[in-house]
């Protein structure tokens, strides 16, 4: 197990190249689960590289439980990299395959044997030991590479979207094995993946990136509920986070269809908003089309476009006005037909604000925070 940490890591392709990766701070704790999460080309399977001594670095400094490592070949950094596309030897079996690691580094045959035994065990894969990977199915594969993995005894491992080549419930169950794994060996793990679901699920954090940069780091129902720009509010999530052009009157968001209170917000954290565009953002989940009891609640007025029955749950799409569209998730017993005019309401405390311009949060009161902050607490437990 190991402390690993990212100094302002720069990725820069050629002399004067395009950066890729700019400026990456993140430290990952000793027995850490962190996740990279982000969409295609935002440097997070670039970021993985470089941490394995894949890429080299143009910037920075990368260290693993305090030794700078930015010089060091892979095959000396005590890490191991399980793959998107397996990468086993398809003419060795299982066994071979689990031990090919541990040979290349001259481990005694006794020792070997151990190894493999023991994560084969703990992964089932003895019944399929003497198979070659032509033989197996798409999980029983990834299983072998997670259990190639395994027997090296890493400081570090490492998973660049180990679960995109398999199917929705092979992707759920390897999920859930990597999940078991992390908590019975404890060991420092860093996973890429694009998937908003396996990042809250698996990650102790998370590291939203974007274009190259970090946009957020934390806890994932902390970032969830507490996004820092437009770009986090609105990649995590499923559907994502509604956000509507409005303009600030006094303590109010209103615009032809919307007319939402801020009272979570102060006086002053307004001010400098007065008569300005800004962009305020409610999460799908948070409305609804009863009216909640209480003063102060957000009402927005549209039609619907499309009805997406999911059986646990209904998802409508609402036209507010000419460009913006909402989506509502709703109690699934609700029948709601398509162009009929509809009233969606939802607490204050369920509001976002965002800087127009610069996409950034705009923070509420202290206190208001401390109550996110609390359903935040209350949720992961």
């Amino acid at each position: 197990m190991a402390v690993v940490r990212l100094d302002k890591i720069v990725k820069r392709y050629g002399m004067g190249g395009p950066v890729v990766v700019e400026d990456v701070d993140l430290t990952i704790e000793d027995g850490e689960f962190m996740v990279l999460l982000g969409p295609s080309g935002c440097g997070k399977s670039t970021t993985l590289r470089m941490i394995a001594g894949l890429e080299t670095i143009s910037g920075g400094t990368l260290s693993i439980d305090g030794r700078v490592v930015n010089d060091v070949p892979a095959k000396d950094r005590d890490i191991a990299m399980v793959f998107q596309s397996y990468a086993l030897y398809p003419h060795m079996s299982v066994a071979e395959n689990l031990a090919f690691g541990l040979r290349r580094r001259a481990i005694p045959n006794a020792e070997i044997d151990r190894r493999v035994k023991a994560v084969a065990e703990i992964l089932g894969l003895v019944p399929l030991l003497a198979r070659r990977p032509a033989a197996l199915s798409g999980g029983q594969r990834q299983r072998v590479a997670l259990g190639r993995a395994m027997v090296r005894e890493p400081q570090v491992f490492l998973f660049d979207e180990p679960l995109s080549n398999l199917d929705a419930a092979l992707r759920v169950n390897t999920r859930s094995e990597i999940i078991k794994q992390h908590n019975r060996l404890g060991s420092t793990m860093i996973y890429v993946t694009h998937d908003q679901v396996e990042a809250m699920t698996m990650g102790t954090r998370i590291c939203v990136m974007n274009a190259g940069k970090v946009a957020q780091i934390g806890a994932p129902l902390e970032v969830y509920w507490q996004p820092a720009n437009t770009f986090v509010a609105r990649f995590l999530g499923a559907p994502p986070m509604n956000l509507m052009a409005t303009t600030l009157d006094g303590a109010r968001a209103r615009s032809m269809a919307v007319d939402a209170p801020l009272s979570r917000w102060s006086e002053a954290a307004l001010v400098p908003y007065a008569g300005r565009r800004i962009t305020l953002g409610v999460r799908a989940e948070d409305l609804s089309l009863e009216r909640p009891a209480g003063a102060g609640i957000g009402k927005l007025r549209g039609r619907t476009v499309a009805v997406e029955p999911l059986g646990a749950e209904t998802l409508v799409l609402v036209a507010l006005d000419g460009e913006t569209e909402i989506t509502a998730r709703l109690p699934r017993q609700v029948m709601v037909a398509l162009d009929q005019e509809l009233e969606l309401f939802f607490r204050p405390e369920a509001a976002y604000l965002f800087d127009a311009e610069s996409g950034l949060a705009i923070a509420p009161r202290e206190d208001a925070a401390a109550v996110i902050g609390a359903a935040v607490q209350r949720r992961a437990h």
